[in-house]
């Protein structure tokens, strides 16, 4: 749907009340009700703008259907994994997660398990309270110059690196995205994956929960990952249906390598684990999440080796309180177009509310639709040109902009830029971006967006004036003004043997009593002139006007 006003907001999961307090403030009505069952939930879902989740609430395809006003559903905390982003995408929903509200909670249970897994704390803890002194039992082993392997350097990663270090551990890591440098300047040396297993005497996993990272090869229905920013370039060197940590690559790591896990249930294969701990390949194990929560199957639990806790990465106050603000004050911004953070999916909506792109992002739409309109299709391939410094980083927005022009008025349903691209694919529609630093004058220091449907003498070319989108060209014919592309237009296309159609045109308009705003021309090309026509009101029969013009759209832009 489109981006309309948010009224309502449900909160179905127990948050800090600053959340619900921050949104009344906001102006914004709040239903609090954690603990629905589905069916209770997809009966209050029905009238709500936004909702408000941890990850107790499962946001299906089911309940996203039955929300016919829903705009955004919003994370507080960093997974999504609890949420069908794609079929919200697809709804044009937006998902928006905290993804900095965790951090320091998560780190600092990693930081603590690493501790216990060294000196044995809740064994030996565990031991005192059935009235036993085994002194000798519990031997541990000191942190210092121990090499711990951090996998996944973004906010928990390093979190939990720099913390080490304070005991004196060396540090050494893998990211596909930080670059060796960046991970340098807070004393992480990176290595391939294949030469981390044997070098380090603990692992701690922060790497996103994709099916590909999992054991079973299936994401977890629970939860939305706690961990770093890292991406999926980690995962695709490892076969499809290994967790990261399996069978092949506990064979690689030194014997008695210890494991935490405080990200993800399924990162770490937990069968292989099992196997590892058992063989004494893992001297140990630290985690708070499982593949499925609570685990049915006890035997990893049970292991005297393993310390588990039950999902408490999150779980503090200061970390609850830091996520109900987050999403909140996400929802009330989003709400009083003052901007967008925190997006998980429509990132180019999160330009949409700057003023300087605003007009650029109605501009790309309406070269879409007029192009579709000259093409007459809405397939194929179509590329997308920015010109002009000014948008050098403007395909990201504008692309998605350009796809919903193409796909307006067809089968698609609510078609915007948070779910353009995912329909445009479905739809055959193969939209593609380039950049060139340098537009023609007049508009180099504005910039120039062409739009051109591949194969086909089509394309439409245009820039703004001020704060309206206006098209320079059509199919290679210039308009000597720049036309406004905003309102209702009529766009047609007359060979330059024909008589004048513009008396026939402000005849007919006479007739219907509508008036006529604004009239453009282009130069000739192969004997024939473009003209664009602003109207007060859509003209309702063309009928008249079509017989002395060779082609004739109307737009409503």
């Amino acid at each position: 749907m489109a981006l309309g006003k948010l009224q309502k907001v449900l909160i179905s999961d127990s948050l800090d009340p600053c959340c619900r307090e921050i949104l009344q403030a906001g102006g914004l009505r709040v239903q609090e009700k954690p603990g629905l069952s589905k069916e209770e939930l997809l009966r209050e879902i029905r009238d709500c703008d936004g909702l408000i989740v941890r990850s107790a609430t499962k946001v299906t395809a089911d309940v996203l259907a039955a929300a016919e006003r829903l705009q955004v559903v919003g994370r507080a905390g960093t997974g999504v994994d609890n949420v069908d982003v794609e079929a919200a995408t697809r709804k044009g929903v937006l998902v928006m997660n905290t993804p900095t509200g965790n951090s320091l909670s998560a780190a600092e249970l990693t930081c603590g398990m690493i501790l216990c897994l060294a000196r044995q704390i809740p064994q030996a803890a565990a031991s005192m309270k059935e009235g036993k002194w085994d002194r000798k039992k519990y031997m541990g082993m000191e942190l210092n110059g121990k090499t711990l392997a951090v996998l996944g350097l973004g906010r928990i990663g390093r979190e939990v690196a720099t913390r080490m270090q304070a005991f004196g551990m060396k540090t050494i890591g893998y990211d596909p995205i930080i670059t060796p440098e960046a991970s340098a300047t807070f004393g992480v040396e990176q290595l391939p994956l294949e030469q981390i297993w044997p070098r380090c005497d603990f692992i701690t996993v922060h790497t996103p929960l994709l099916p590909s990272t999992t054991g079973t090869g299936q994401a977890p229905a629970r939860g939305g990952f706690r961990g770093s920013r890292c991406s999926p370039p980690l995962l695709t060197a490892l076969p499809p249906s290994a967790g990261l940590l399996n069978d092949s690559t506990f064979a690689k790591c030194r014997r008695g390598v210890q494991v935490v896990n405080c990200a993800r249930g399924g990162i770490v294969d937990e069968g292989a684990l099992l196997r590892a701990l058992r063989s004494g390949q893992c001297g140990g194990a630290a985690l708070d999440v499982f593949t499925q929560e609570p685990p049915k199957d006890r035997d990893l639990v049970n292991h005297p080796n393993v310390i588990c806790c039950p999902h408490l990465g999150a779980s503090t106050r200061e970390a609850q309180s830091r996520c109900g603000k987050e999403i909140a004050m996400q929802i009330v911004d989003m709400a009083t177009g003052k901007g967008l953070a925190g997006l998980v999916n429509g990132q180019a909506l999160s330009k949409a509310f700057a003023p300087q792109t605003k007009p650029w992002i109605a501009l790309a739409r309406a070269l879409g639709t007029v192009l579709r309109s000259v093409g007459k299709q809405a397939q194929g391939s179509v590329q997308v040109c920015t010109l002009g410094t000014p948008l050098r980083e403007a395909g990201t927005y504008l692309t998605p902009a350009v796809a919903a022009g193409m796909l307006a008025g067809g089968a698609q349903k609510e078609v915007t830029l948070v779910n353009a691209l995912l329909l445009a694919q479905e739809a055959g529609l193969k939209v593609t971006t380039t950049h060139g630093d340098v537009a023609p004058e007049p508009d180099g220091s504005t910039g120039l967006l062409q739009v051109a449907l591949q194969g086909t003498p089509h394309r439409a070319t245009g820039t703004v004036q001020g704060s309206t989108p206006v098209l320079r060209e059509i199919n290679g014919a210039t308009f000597k003004q720049p036309a406004p592309l905003a309102g209702p237009v009529l766009i047609y296309r007359v060979k330059a043997s024909e008589p004048s159609t513009l008396p026939v045109l402000t005849g007919l308009l006479g007739k219907v009593g509508v008036q006529l705003q604004f009239y453009h021309s282009s130069g000739m090309v192969a004997g024939e002139q473009w003209s664009v026509v602003g109207l007060s009101a859509p003209l309702s029969d063309l009928g008249e006007l079509k017989p002395r013009v060779t082609e004739v759209f109307q737009l409503h832009l």
